[in-house]
């Protein structure tokens, strides 16, 4: 199957890049010049706070928020106490006492491996990694290694043979990743060399400059995401602005010389993503319902604490067994759910609810099918077996908010719930604060500031109520009707 790249990056407020296989929108990153990304930088931090409760150290890595420090993500190498324990017996990973590894005012070198979430500050580490080409290195290491993905066993040999030549240099380790699939040892050496020269810098960095500081800077979106994603099976790669054309050009040239070629620029006047087809792709992305080929459905509603994949048959109500019918759609279902939790970039808890099938080979296959549908996405994954009740629970490692956080907000007037009182709900709400605010003697007189569609409700309705409380209290009401307020918002004003 053939790839195209479409990088869409002719206003500078917003760059956009969507890979296409056989014509299906299989990824989009959207990154915006006002809420860039920190993810993958590494800093020269400070500790700013310890909390023992939870095992984890606060840093101060010079930015808005500071960044969360887990014990289990610090080096071995900073252990302050029990000097005789080896550090090879001291795994990632496992329990420790952050007491024991960090002090307040300690310096440190960490990296970014999570962006910050709503009001949650970054999560960092102390494990660098800094990516190349075709290898990661990781100075905080003795191993290397070879990518899990690649899984041809005969290429994973030659590979392995490959790093055990160029012998990368002691106390540091490294990765063969995808792209390094059929690469000769000449053009991994010099990834390798490029990957040290830039290590020795960051060093030079860190010896020079005082905490909190940046001392490495992950390459921008268009940069990182060819790195990443371009390989041989990539046909194009189509960008709408001269200078980012020039600079993805300038970077496939120096990993990538013979593939040079494959950059084009797109400099037609129609925009480029609606040239392709894309536009229209990428907004149901931030839809909540997917319609499925066969008539059945997905919904997906992202919450604070999951998100919830719900499956429907819908149309797909062919005569026949039930079961054949659950089953079909829930196959259907699975590609379409993996394509989704990679294009919407969706982590943390995911609750799937399949249609409920009783047959257990089915169950089985279902869950085959969603297991082989993740198997190459780069996120780390659990997946518990379906249940009793059809679904299946997983956890999705999460790096950065999700596609629709990222480019949305609560709404203003549900509140980000989803919904909307009613306007009589909210009137007789109303209502009843007005009746004791009168009752009180708390004002003189009283205006009301609401939804115009409420004020309608209260003049139409509630009428001979509001007359009655202005007679009894002898407090004149006053209902003025805003367009600008929710149908939730309103105001009270105490007159006196």
């Amino acid at each position: 199957m053939e790839r195209s790249i479409y990088i869409n990056a002719d206003d500078q407020e917003e760059v956009r890049i969507a890979i296409v296989c056989d014509d299906v929108l299989e990824e989009i990153y959207i990154e915006r010049a006002s809420a860039s990304t920190v993810l993958g930088n590494i800093y020269k931090g400070v500790v700013t706070n310890i909390e023992p409760s939870i095992g984890a150290a606060f840093v101060d890595f010079g930015g808005d928020r500071n960044g969360f420090l887990h014990a289990s993500d610090i080096l071995p190498m900073y252990r302050q106490n029990n000097p005789d324990v080896p550090m090879d017996r001291i795994r990632r990973g496992e329990k420790r006492n952050i007491q024991e590894y960090v002090t307040k005012g300690q310096e440190l070198l960490v990296q970014i491996t999570k962006d910050g979430i709503g009001k949650k500050g970054p999560t960092l580490t102390t494990w660098l990694s800094i990516p190349g080409r075709y290898l990661v290195l990781m100075p905080s290491l003795t191993r290397s290694g070879v990518s899990k993905k690649l899984e041809d066993p005969v290429e994973r040999a030659r590979l392995k043979k490959i790093l055990e030549e160029i012998d990368p240099p002691d106390g540091m380790g490294t990765i063969i990743r995808t792209a390094g699939y059929g690469r000769s040892q000449i053009e991994i050496e010099k990834d390798l060399q490029y990957l040290l020269k830039l290590w020795n810098t960051i060093i030079k960095r860190v010896r020079n400059e005082r905490a909190p500081t940046l001392v490495y800077q992950d390459s921008d979106l268009v940069v990182r995401t060819i790195r990443d994603v371009f390989t041989p099976d990539v046909k194009e790669v189509v960008v709408d602005s001269e200078p980012v054309f020039k600079k993805a050009r300038d970077f496939l040239r120096a990993v990538m010389a013979e593939q040079e070629e494959r950059v084009r620029l797109y400099a037609d006047g129609r925009p480029l993503f609606h040239a392709m087809g894309l536009e229209d792709k990428i907004e149901k992305v931030f839809a909540r319902k997917l319609t499925l080929k066969s008539g059945g459905s997905i919904v997906i509603d992202q919450t604070e604490a999951l998100v919830a994949i719900d499956v429907n048959s819908g149309k797909n109500r062919e005569e026949g067994e039930l079961e054949d019918t659950a089953f079909r759609t829930n196959m259907e279902a699975v590609e379409e759910i993996a394509r989704q939790l990679r294009l919407r970039d969706l982590g943390g808890v995911i609750i799937n609810d399949f249609i409920d099938m009783q047959d257990e080979s089915h169950k089985r296959e279902v869950e085959r099918s969603l297991r082989d549908r993740l198997k190459d996405h780069k996120e780390r994954m659990k997946i518990a077996r379906i249940s009793p009740f059809g679904m299946v629970e997983m956890t999705r490692q999460r790096v950065r908010p999700s596609l629709h956080r990222s480019n949305a907000l609560p709404c203003a007037h549900c509140r980000g719930s989803g919904f909307v009182r009613t306007v009589d709900s909210i009137g007789l709400k109303i209502l009843r604060e007005v009746t004791d605010i009168v009752f009180r003697n708390r004002a003189k007189r009283v205006r009301v500031r609401v939804n115009v569609r409420v004020a309608d409700f209260l003049r139409r309705n509630k009428s001979e109520k509001i007359k009655k409380l202005e007679d009894l209290y002898g407090k004149p009401i006053l209902i003025a009707g805003d367009h600008d307020l929710g149908t939730e918002d309103y105001e009270i004003q105490r007159l006196k």
